[in-house]
């Protein structure tokens, strides 16, 4: 064989354990316990898309990642005594059904959440589930 097979096969055999390594991280994020479909978007920059993720319900804390990335660690993380819901709208007749956009506010900045209605229901009980005093009104 040639070198430039070589080169060509270790690409392919790269390329293989990338695309595995991403499918397993999915997997494995996607089967955790209080794990949902969450797209995250900042609003401080004009015309950002919706990263596509995952979410996860911590103690006192909701931790995401990017749907696209083989990091380990959750790309951002809000602290539920911080963590504020100023509104949420139903957009309904998307291609992947209802959907809930969600705007919250953590630390001082702004961003929104997209999620499944359920989803949603489950960020609110969790949300008003914090001790009394620790958590505003959610909306």
């Amino acid at each position: 064989m040639t070198p430039l097979v070589w080169i060509l096969l270790a690409l392919l055999v790269a390329a293989f354990a990338v695309i595995g390594l991403g499918a397993s991280r999915l997997r494995t994020l996607a089967g955790r316990t209080g794990t949902f479909e969450c797209g995250f978007r900042t609003t401080t920059r004009r015309g950002s898309h919706v990263s596509l993720g995952f979410a996860q319900f911590r103690a006192q804390r909701v931790d995401w990642w990017r749907c696209w990335s083989l990091f380990p660690r959750p790309k951002r993380s809000w602290r539920r005594d911080r963590l504020h819901v100023v509104s949420r709208a139903l957009v309904t007749g998307g291609p992947r059904g209802d959907v809930v956009v969600v705007r919250c506010e953590h630390e001082g900045v702004a961003f929104e959440l997209t999620m499944a209605p359920g989803a949603y229901a489950g960020l609110a009980a969790w949300l008003e589930a914090a001790p009394p005093s620790v958590h505003g009104m959610v909306v």
